[in-house]
């Protein structure tokens, strides 16, 4: 999934005390190493969970969010960066192949910053569709994620962006959900739908300029619970992103595991 120099470098940080990874905004301590496995070691426990339809203490599972930080939809194949050191989504996408032979994954990001490091990975590879909702790239970081931007070699029309323009909510959010998004995922029909879960398009969140209420995140997330039963035998694994208010954060991933537990 990533090279064993990207990893070596981040253990090596880490071992010396933490410092700066990527341009000034992936600082880490002497624990983050450690805890960016257990992040991404979590994203591993909810596919496992899904897929045997049992969590490890014997509860029935159809559907799984992993609450692990650091996220990971940033950090690209060969670089971390935008608090991401290891691209948490994407390895576990490898995983689902890799374990359970599953041949079409679906991953929908509804973070307010594009997944540029989820796409890095799929960017030429047919067997994963990913859909990155964000902010326009021109007014937001990290600057990519352009409608343009569709995949390249055997991968290209199984990338899919919508970017927004900033006061963009609910209803903006919603349409493109149900005239884009859902179509084209609807006719790549996946075995696990997944779901790149980042709540700093709220309305309250400091580091965007995107008005989503925690009803639009719940709505959002009905919809793909929707789509992943006609497609998936409902499942589901969800993989907390951004979210910066941790008031709004909080009530937001309460209304999205309400509608992922029906």
């Amino acid at each position: 999934m990533h090279p064993q120099k990207h990893v070596d470098r981040i253990r090596h940080i880490c071992e010396i005390g933490g410092g700066v990874l990527d341009q000034g905004d992936t600082p880490v301590c002497a624990e983050s190493f450690e805890i960016a496995l257990l992040s991404a070691g979590g994203v591993l426990v909810a596919c496992d969970a899904v897929m045997t339809g049992q969590s490890p203490d014997g509860r029935a599972v159809k559907r799984a969010f992993s609450a692990g930080r650091p996220p990971g939809h940033h950090a690209e194949i060969d670089r971390p960066m935008g608090f991401c050191l290891f691209s948490n989504i994407a390895i576990g996408a490898r995983y689902l192949q890799a374990k359970y032979n599953i041949q079409k994954v679906a991953i929908v990001d509804f973070d307010v910053h594009h997944g540029n490091g989820t796409q890095d990975v799929f960017d030429a590879d047919p067997s994963v569709f990913f859909v990155s909702m964000h902010q326009h790239p021109r007014t937001c970081y990290p600057g990519s994620g352009y409608e343009w931007e569709i995949g390249t070699g055997a991968g290209r029309g199984f990338t899919m962006n919508v970017p927004f323009q900033a006061g963009a909510g609910d209803e903006e959010y919603l349409a493109a959900l149900r005239e884009k998004i859902i179509p084209a995922v609807d006719a790549f029909a996946p075995e696990v739908l997944m779901i790149s879960a980042g709540f700093d398009g709220h309305a309250d969140d400091p580091l965007a300029s995107i008005e989503l209420s925690e009803e639009g995140f719940a709505q959002i997330t009905r919809e793909l619970v929707l789509l992943a039963e006609k497609h998936c035998g409902g499942r589901i694994i969800s993989v907390l992103e951004g979210g910066y208010n941790l008031r709004a954060l909080g009530r937001s991933v309460v209304r999205h595991l309400v509608e992922l537990g029906r």
